[in-house]
Formats: C-alpha cells, structure tokens, sequence
C-alpha cells in the first residue's frame, strides 16, 4: 500500500472489506472556549486555522479505506494533516483512537500518528486531527519492527497493573480493562472469558463455553516461572495495522491499547506475517521467557474467538482446535 495514510481506517480481520469500530473512551481533549457553547459551524477548520497554526488550507483531498468514517488529507502552509469524520458516532469513540495512539507516541519508541484535537461536529457525530504521514513503498523491514515494539513495550510501563484507564474495544467487540494485579486472572476473565460468554449468549454456543471456561481455570501452570510486567500492548497488531513511513521506518496503526504480558501481543500473528528477523530483533531488546512457545497459542486464542463472535461460524474450528489440544496438555 503506496501514498496513504497512516490513520486511514482499517479492518480487524484478515479481510480488509470488513469494517471495524474506533475504541470508546472517556478521556477528554481540553477543548478551545470558543467551541464549548457556541461551536463553529465547521470546527476542523477552525483547529487548523488556529492551534494548528496555519493561516491557509489549500487543499482538501478524500483518503480511501474506511468503511466507517470519512478520512481527509488537509494541504495547509503549515503542513498537511489527517481528517476523520463520523456523523453518526459521538466523540467518545475518536476519543479513544486518540488516547491509544497518544500512550504510544509518548513512550518515544515506534511511530505513530501524533493525536492533536478531539471534539463533536455542529450537525451532530464527531471528528479527529492528527498528524498525516506519509506511507513509503513498502511495510518496511520486520527487523526494524521488532525492535521498535520491543522497544515500545519497555519503555511503556504501569504502576496500576493490568489493564487501562477506559474499557475500548477489539474490532466492534467491548473489550473489559478493568484494572488488576493478576495477569492469569485478567486475561482469564477479561479476555478469554469475555469471548467465550459472548460465544455462549450470542450462538447458545454451551461446547465452546464450557471446554474455554475448563482451560481458563486450569491455565495457571503456563505461566509457571514467568515474571509478567505490564507493558503497554498496541492490542490488534497485525497486517492492516502496520506500514512504513517514506524512509522505511515501521508506523503503526488503530490501537486496541492496554497494559498486558508482552507476549500477548503476538495474538494476531497469524494475521501479521512476522518473520525468524522480526522475532529476533524482538528477543534482542525483550529476552524471549520460559515456556513462550507453550503460551503462543493461548493468545491467538482470544483473537480466534473475537472473529468467531464478530464474523461467525467460519473460525469456531480454529477456536475450539487451541481449547482442545490445551485440555489435552493440562490434562483438564
């Protein structure tokens, strides 16, 4: 993918055709008095004539790939910036794209668009600016990338455990943050056991839902020997979520954040193409811990289980493979 934008949106699955929904938040960005009570009747351009510190807009241009918002590439003398737009959804759902990505861009690490202005449109819905980067020819080199997340998930800590600061959600699906001491418990309860209670509510999917809830109480001992430290987690990292900029440097995209083990960002991997050097460069900055094999399915699992409740029948198998052969091990 050539001559895009990095916030353009994009799917959680496989299937680019498949839309996915900005994660919900309660973080509010500090908005300008003069929007408060009487908002302009178009308050983009209004930020960017403003704080956004250009004196001309020369050119407003569609960007393609959403399903769900309108994506514009505003041309100013100050530079360029990126544009969504929902007309539908409150601000509550960009808000939270811009809390994401602004966690990532702090820890100084792998890049990522810089979040500038949340705020509601005047006919109703919602918008966000952010920074416009330009993506090169390629998605770069994975070596660069692994050592960029690896980088990332050092730097980004957490004095208050597992989780974040607003639940968000993984493509539409509601994803749980509630925050906790306990990463087997966390990602039993608020990951794995979300999905498999959605399985059952959703299909009356009783198999699923009692084989997953057998695994969830019985998985304590893949975790045994393991120092688990919360690291700030893009959450949905796979191949539509990752580019490069012009000079190859790896960009990554719509974040489903939270503070977990770092392994658990790999989930998608069967949807990312990580190769041996992206994994290596990984292991150089995050050393690989006991038992990492052992554990790679367990967080695929969450995200087989999230295609399953959002796209149906066509990854129960996948879903129900993992629980199995992890019964089998645990003798559970």
């Amino acid at each position: 993918m050539t001559s895009a934008h990095v916030g353009a949106m994009s799917s959680s699955t496989c299937f680019p055709s498949l839309p996915r929904l900005l994660r919900p938040s309660f973080t509010k960005t500090k908005s300008s008095p003069k929007f408060s009570m009487s908002m302009s009747k178009d308050p983009v351009r209004e930020w960017i004539l403003s704080d956004g510190k250009a004196t001309e807009i020369t050119k407003i241009s569609p960007v393609g790939g959403g399903c769900i918002n309108l994506a514009s590439r505003y041309d100013t003398d100050a530079g360029s910036f990126f544009v969504k737009t929902n007309r539908s959804i409150g601000p509550s759902m960009f808000e939270a794209e811009a809390l994401g990505l602004g966690a990532m861009y702090e820890t100084g690490t792998i890049r990522v668009p810089k979040p500038y202005k949340v705020g509601p449109l005047p006919t109703g819905g919602s918008f966000i600016i952010m920074e416009f980067i330009q993506f090169g020819a390629s998605r770069g080199y994975q070596s660069d990338l692994g050592r960029k997340l690896a980088e990332m998930h050092k730097a980004g800590k957490s004095s208050k455990g597992f989780g974040f600061d607003v639940d968000n959600t993984i493509g539409s699906t509601p994803q749980v943050n509630t925050w906790s001491s306990d990463w087997v418990q966390f990602y039993g309860e608020h990951r794995l056991g979300y999905q498999l209670k959605l399985a059952l509510d959703q299909y009356g999917d009783r198999t699923i839902y009692d084989k997953g809830q057998r695994l969830v109480k019985s998985m304590a001992p893949l975790f045994a020997n393991v120092v688990i430290e919360p690291c700030l987690l893009h959450g949905d990292l796979w191949s539509g979520n990752i580019s490069s900029d012009k000079n190859g440097e790896p960009v990554i995209l719509d974040p489903a954040c939270y503070y977990g083990h770092s392994e658990a960002e790999f989930g998608m991997s069967w949807c990312a193409g990580f190769g041996g050097s992206f994994y290596n460069s990984y292991f150089e900055v995050m050393p690989k811990q006991p038992g990492f094999e052992e554990r790679r399915d367990l967080y695929m699992l969450y995200h087989y289980l999230n295609h399953y409740n959002l796209f149906g029948s066509g990854y129960r198998s996948s879903a129900m493979s993992i629980i199995d052969d992890y019964l089998a091990i645990l003798k559970a």
